[in-house]
């Protein structure tokens, strides 16, 4: 379903538990956002209410018990660690990497996270897939998602794609 503007916003507005993009471009192709990306490019920093709108919508939906996630590329394509025990390693870096910006004390409890990196490795070897999204201050979202690809306990006849 390919939706736009509007008819995107009322859709997405109105899922009642989990709502999830997959981004598979090659590029990055949205017009009004075409200053931003090049802004990135260039490695300048970001306008100070970059993404205002969207952390807000963000913040009301996770206020409501719903998620948002994204999925991207996957470990094999990005070069990321195949085996679970060392893709949950990379990804209990990377939470380790932003905690100190995460939005509340909760999510930035030691032993929470600890729990959910276990779990994710668990998860992973078991043909799971992870994801976890966390609000970060001046608002941010971070999404983290690990995508298994062979064997994949949905799909198992599906195989990785090469790199």
């Amino acid at each position: 379903m390919l939706l736009d503007g509007d008819e995107w916003r009322r859709t997405f507005d109105a899922y009642e538990r989990d709502a999830w993009r997959f981004e598979a471009q090659p590029t990055y192709t949205m017009p009004r956002e075409a200053e931003n990306v090049a802004r990135f490019l260039r490695g300048e920093p970001k306008p100070a209410d970059h993404n205002a709108r969207w952390h807000e919508r963000v913040r009301g939906y996770v206020a409501a018990g719903r998620t948002v996630g994204r999925a991207g590329r996957t470990a094999a394509a990005d070069g990321l660690p195949a085996e679970p025990k060392e893709a949950a390693d990379w990804l209990g870096e990377r939470i380790a990497e932003f905690a100190t910006r995460f939005f509340s004390a909760a999510e930035r409890d030691t032993t929470r996270l600890a729990a959910l990196v276990n779990s994710a490795g668990e998860q992973l070897r078991g043909g799971g897939d992870v994801s976890h999204g966390f609000s970060l201050e001046r608002p941010s979202f971070l999404s983290l998602a690990l995508v298994t690809c062979s064997p994949n306990r949905a799909k198992p006849e599906l195989t990785c794609p090469a790199p």
